[in-house]
């Protein structure tokens, strides 16, 4: 059973998930957009946070009417909830910011640490004012940005659809772990771990990518298929 509360989970291995559509991601950018518009203080660049921040980015400058979008990049998450210790800056800006307004874009806020990394390293360009907007903000983020457009009370691992592959196929390596399982078997995993439904062809789809990536292999033992990770001995 997968327990929601208000902050990460400690265990990793089991918890809320929501499966964003594109549909909902495009209203919430455009109710992202409206706040931003309705301050009055319309930035001179935007700055996307990549990876996460790229869709949600070109989706302001779509509404806003806006031309000047640039990127940087930040690592914190490596894809399927699983976190690294310390966001690092890995792309920095390419275009002079000095004396400009600023608006950083990403995703969603969950620890925090992308967006006050991203505003640390952009402050110290000396822009004239920087401001920072997400999709969603989680309140359990150390860091509370200037614009959001929806606030998430009950902590969960949100899925993008911009992400939902990497993600799926993270899940589904966790999910097999050190085990050796039938798509079945992984099918009811995702929905006891993380309240996923996923279509026996999507996850067809999944186990052969990561096969061919070397990350499982197949195990046919002529009644049915077999899953576990790469180079497991018997």
């Amino acid at each position: 059973m997968v327990v929601v509360s208000r902050y990460p989970p400690a265990d990793r291995t089991s918890f809320k998930c929501d499966l964003m559509g594109f549909g909902e991601t495009y209203n919430l950018a455009k109710i992202l957009a409206k706040k931003i518009r309705d301050s009055g203080d319309l930035p001179d660049i935007i700055v996307a946070i990549g990876r996460g921040g790229y869709v949600p980015a070109r989706l302001i400058c779509d509404f806003l009417l806006f031309d000047d979008l640039t990127t940087i990049k930040i690592e914190h998450y490596k894809g399927a909830a699983d976190i690294q210790e310390m966001a690092t800056l890995k792309f920095p800006i390419s275009v002079d910011i000095h004396d400009k307004k600023i608006l950083v874009v990403d995703d969603v806020t969950d620890t925090g640490k992308t967006l006050s990394l991203a505003v640390e390293y952009l402050e110290s360009l000396k822009p004239a004012e920087i401001k920072t907007a997400v999709l969603q903000h989680k309140i359990c983020s150390d860091f509370v940005p200037d614009y959001y457009a929806k606030k998430v009370v009950k902590w969960r691992w949100i899925i993008y659809p911009w992400a939902a592959y990497e993600d799926l196929a993270g899940f589904t390596e966790n999910i097999i772990a050190d085990r050796t399982l039938t798509p079945k078997q992984i099918c009811n995993e995702f929905d006891a771990c993380y309240s996923i439904t996923i279509k026996g062809s999507d996850l067809t789809k999944i186990l052969e990518d990561l096969n061919e990536r070397g990350r499982i292999e197949c195990i046919d033992d002529k009644r049915k298929m077999l899953w576990r990770k790469a180079n497991v001995s018997k």
